[in-house]
């Protein structure tokens, strides 16, 4: 009889086990489950860039991917290496994968338009940022203000002295619909106050070697111009580096924008004049904030958002102030917003670091 009883209970608590095992691994599937619905659920966005050879566009996709991964999204980061088909591919492949938004910084705007339509007729809302893509319908241009930073470089230029001299420009990649943008800022700056442009030079696919090369072959026109506005801080490099080599560097007033950690080493050693200054931060933050609007369907709204007219199209432009940067302010601008570090700004003059 106790044999019985034992084989009974033995025979109970078998099958409690086999209960309990089975309820926890209907627990695990459950839970399995809601996890990959929650995934599902995710705001997935597709973010193409041009290249990662210019040092803003690390950070400004870092910046991004933890804003947009805050507010719920993912990201999926592709690189087209300066090559047009690499980006128009990374559409189509974003289009597949069924992204809800695309973030574009493109290599050539016009030949992205139909890629650019191509998403959106998917249902896809798509942003150019950084640069325009004017002959495509997206549903945001965020940058800049563009026109804004070729005036600051041109002021700052008027400040230190330029008011009646000379002027070349070395100007960014002629497919980048922003760089007449900045022209034209330093343009109406330089009219106002009686400066001759005597050259402007574009450099194709923003490769700064073809700016040293520009200083190297038209040594009379660098002997002549008393300022040298450069599209961006690594054409400006190059150009320092030619001048250092002609034994001008210093002498000529350079400009640049992006405040790169070696322009702003030049500034502080005195072989650059400014940069401008583009709060990344920011402007990758709202990107990310507008893009998880978008594809909520929610509207963009603000002081901060205009309308930028491209070739026939106009389109809701989201534009960030820059600031200029010169010896004066860029202990306060770089330093105090953590943007580089003092050490490393003051890296090749430590007698002139300030005190903590």
């Amino acid at each position: 009889m106790k044999k019985k009883v034992k084989v009974l209970l033995g025979m109970a608590l078998t099958l409690a086990l086999l209960c309990a095992t089975l309820c926890g691994c209907g627990d695990a599937a459950a839970g399995d489950t809601a996890r990959q619905a929650a995934e599902d659920d995710k705001i997935q966005i597709g973010m193409s860039f041009d290249s990662f050879v210019i040092e803003r566009w690390q950070r400004d996709r870092d910046v991004f991917v933890s804003a947009a991964k805050e507010l719920g999204a993912e990201v999926n980061i592709q690189n087209a290496n300066g090559d047009v088909q690499q980006q128009k591919d990374h559409i189509d492949y974003f289009i597949k994968k069924g992204m809800d938004v695309i973030v574009i910084i493109s290599i050539d705007p016009d030949e992205l338009a139909d890629s650019v339509k191509k998403a959106r007729d998917a249902g896809i809302k798509v942003i150019a940022y950084d640069r325009p893509i004017p002959k495509a319908e997206v549903d945001l241009y965020i940058s800049f203000d563009n026109e804004k930073v070729g005036e600051l470089m041109g002021e700052a230029m008027v400040k230190a002295g330029l008011e009646g001299g000379r002027a070349v420009m070395i100007c960014g990649s002629p497919k980048d619909r922003n760089v007449p943008m900045v022209d034209s800022g330093f343009k109406a700056v330089m009219e106002e106050n009686g400066v001759e442009i005597i050259d402007e030079y574009y450099c194709d696919g923003w490769k700064a070697e073809l700016a040293g090369d520009y200083v190297y072959n038209n040594p009379d026109r660098i002997e002549e111009a008393d300022a040298i506005m450069c599209g961006n801080d690594d054409l400006a490099s190059r150009v320092v580096h030619a001048l250092a080599e002609k034994r001008l560097a210093g002498k000529k007033l350079v400009a640049g924008q992006d405040a790169d950690l070696e322009a702003c080493q030049r500034i502080v050693e005195g072989t650059q004049l400014m940069t401008v200054y583009k709060p990344i931060e920011k402007l990758a933050q709202k990107a990310a904030e507008a893009a998880v609007s978008l594809a909520d369907g929610k509207e963009l709204e603000g002081e901060e958002v205009s309308e930028y007219e491209g070739d026939g199209v106009r389109v809701p432009y989201l534009k960030i102030e820059p600031i200029a940067v010169t010896q004066d302010n860029i202990d306060e601008v770089i330093i105090g917003s953590g943007f580089h570090l003092k050490e490393d700004v003051y890296l090749n003059v430590p007698g002139k670091m300030p005190p903590n």
